[in-house]
């Protein structure tokens, strides 16, 4: 264990809820390795490893995608287990979406508890053909599919006490659908948010704070525009060629000053104190 890492859980005496996630100005998004049949590559476990130390070390949360974009990915929690590392009270979102069986939920669920995860982000996932599938009806859900909105509420149901879950919000949708939805959610038992990438003041993200929650704002750290309009499902062209991502977190910096940053696609070859403001604030 790093030495820094080691002075945080001391101060935190290893109790939960001492740090909490909005103690945070940055969450990293880090991917945990591509699952390939039953061994996990030791290279690419190292690599995590590496990561996840450095976002600790740096006073950072960290947020751990559910099979993004519908890839069969390792969990964090396995992760966790075969790199014996620490889980430093409220800093990190595990994201947890619909694309599990009931069994596998609840086994993810009863492990995340066991190990002291504080924070869920839950989403209704992309899907695929590799992935589960949960059913509605297993968890309360009365339509044909289960939503996000029904996973919010079994955990906060059957999980009562265990975890604060969130809920995404993707301004870039139809309004008021989006916004409708995201009520619900919070009806639902969703304690924060967690946007889309936003580009510079967006009025969709001020009326957020409406709600009286904690507003996570996400940030596109990468030039690739057509994968950012992939990630938000936009058919229009929000972004321009000459999009600078460091501009545009300053200009998040200034006109949301009260929220945490959630950093997407940022590059973990370069250095952080150069394009992070606020990393030793």
């Amino acid at each position: 264990m790093s030495k820094n890492w080691h002075q945080l859980l001391i101060l935190s005496g290893g109790k939960k809820g001492i740090h909490t996630m909005f103690d945070c100005n940055y969450f990293v998004e880090l991917l945990t390795p591509k699952r390939s049949g039953s061994e996990i590559d030791r290279t690419a476990a190292n690599r995590f490893a590496e990561r996840y130390f450095r976002i600790g070390d740096l006073g950072l949360g960290l947020s751990v995608p559910d099979n993004p974009m519908g890839q069969p990915r390792l969990s964090i929690l396995e992760m966790i287990d075969y790199c014996n590392l620490p889980v430093l009270p409220g800093r990190i979102v595990m994201n947890l979406n619909t694309f599990h069986t009931k069994d596998e939920l609840d086994k993810i669920l009863n492990i995340a508890a066991k190990r002291g995860i504080d924070y869920l982000l839950i989403v209704r996932g992309d899907g695929g053909p590799l992935l589960s599938k949960l059913d509605a009806a297993s968890i309360g859900g009365t339509k044909s599919i289960a939503t996000s909105i029904d996973l919010i509420r079994y955990v906060n149901s059957a999980y009562a006490g265990a975890f604060t879950t969130g809920a995404a919000y993707n301004q870039y949708n139809a309004m008021p659908f989006e916004s409708n939805r995201l009520k619900q959610k919070i009806e639902a038992g969703a304690r924060f948010v967690i946007t889309q990438p936003v580009i510079g003041q967006d009025a969709n993200i001020d009326d957020l704070f409406r709600h009286d929650i904690p507003v996570v704002v996400e940030a596109w750290m990468s030039k690739n525009i057509e994968l950012f309009l992939k990630s938000v499902r936009s058919r229009k062209r929000i972004v321009t060629s000459d999009f600078n991502p460091l501009e545009n977190l300053q200009a998040l910096h200034a006109a949301y000053p009260q929220c945490s940053i959630y950093l997407s696609m940022l590059g973990f070859r370069q250095s952080w104190q150069s394009v992070l403001p606020r990393l030793l604030a």
